[in-house]
């Protein structure tokens, strides 16, 4: 962790440059003009405001961001500092309800191979482009993003550390990974394992060092899933592993949607990459260089303000993205790709319409 903050004028820079490119890219632009860029698109400042988030112990309002300013999505948590979640004395409530209405005629002109696609004008609300967008599908990895929003509804001490059991790599399917038992990081630490580098075990420790344990974490997945308005949605364990986690892509819409309002979410998941200072007892201490795992946060090419990527045998791949083209945000699901070269595909392909659609 020897990189230093991005300065506010390498800041300015990075997302010029970033706004810039190809010709095919040029209509790609953050959002608002140079004195009202909002710093949460395109991910150019995500590492620096990481570390913030490391290095603060305060739950509350460094962990949640309110108001995202786009739609009409609201969250109010009264109790976001209360680390004793439960139905009773959680009073996050959620409005994902759109302005305008779904069927627009003003749909993209693209075809797509993935299974199941849905992308959402998050502006107007309204549905820009479906396919077998209501039908559930598994969803792998793009689970970790509610087990983020759990994690951080709990307002949890962020830089209390945890530590790897051998449990937390047993799950529904043998997975890789670069973790061990007996590593310790800080539960920031584990949180940003889990969402840029998708690292099961990390997201297996967060649910089981929640309050009342991993039986109660998945019980409050659910709970916050239909709290969102997610009715085709179940989750069966936080990593993704699980087959039977299974929601639509215009349910995964509404959960992007809420995902926006937490900072920490938006800044882990664009994050290009990390070296984590890992302690571990038995095995010697070690510095683990982690990478994103969508190799369109890693390209910087597009502004995204939150990613998550996911990969099972049943799921296909999967990525899910909110964006902002031409001025305009937009949320994109993509799951059940037959390869990795087909999501990214119907990704670019997405982007690149978005960015020659008329929008007046």
């Amino acid at each position: 962790m020897t990189n230093l903050p991005l300065t506010k004028q390498q800041l300015l820079v990075a997302m010029i440059t970033l706004s810039l490119g190809s010709a095919a890219q040029a209509a790609l632009t953050i959002n608002g003009s140079e004195s009202s860029a909002r710093v949460s698109w395109g991910g150019a400042d995500s590492l620096s405001e990481a570390r913030n988030i490391m290095s603060n112990s305060n739950s509350g309002s460094a962990i949640k961001k309110v108001d995202n300013g786009y739609g009409t999505t609201n969250i109010t948590n009264a109790n976001s500092s209360n680390s004793n979640y439960s139905s009773s004395s959680n009073s996050n409530t959620y409005n994902t309800t759109y302005r305008g209405s779904f069927g627009s005629s003003d749909m993209l002109p693209i075809s797509t191979d993935s299974r199941s696609v849905a992308v959402i004008d998050a502006e107007t609300g309204e549905s820009i482009y479906e396919k077998n967008a209501n039908t559930a599908h598994p969803m792998a990895s793009i689970t970790k993003v509610m087990t983020a929003m759990v994690v951080l509804d709990a307002g949890l001490d962020m830089r209390e550390e945890i530590t790897l059991d051998a449990e937390d790599f047993i799950g529904p399917k043998r997975a890789s990974s670069n973790l061990k038992a007996g590593d310790r990081l800080n539960r920031a630490e584990m949180l940003l394992m889990a969402l840029m580098k998708s690292e099961n075990p990390a997201a297996k420790s967060l649910s089981r060092n929640y309050p009342g344990g991993y039986n109660a974490f998945i019980r409050a997945m659910n709970r916050k899933a239909e709290e969102l308005g997610m009715s085709t949605a179940y989750f069966g364990d936080p990593t993704g592993l699980d087959k039977r986690n299974v929601a639509s892509s215009n349910d995964l819409v509404k959960m992007v949607r809420a995902a926006g309002n937490y900072d920490v979410i938006r800044r882990f998941t664009t994050t290009k990459s990390y070296e984590f200072y890992v302690s571990n007892s038995r095995s010697g201490n070690r510095t683990y260089s982690a990478n994103n795992t969508s190799s369109l946060v890693r390209s910087g090419d597009y502004p995204i303000g939150i990613s998550k990527t996911g990969f099972i045998n049943e799921a296909g791949r999967c990525v899910v993205m909110e964006t902002r083209v031409n001025n305009r945000p937009a949320i994109i699901v993509i799951l059940g790709a037959s390869s990795s070269a087909t999501r990214w595909g119907d990704a670019k392909n997405i982007l690149n319409s978005l960015a020659s659609r008329r929008t007046v």
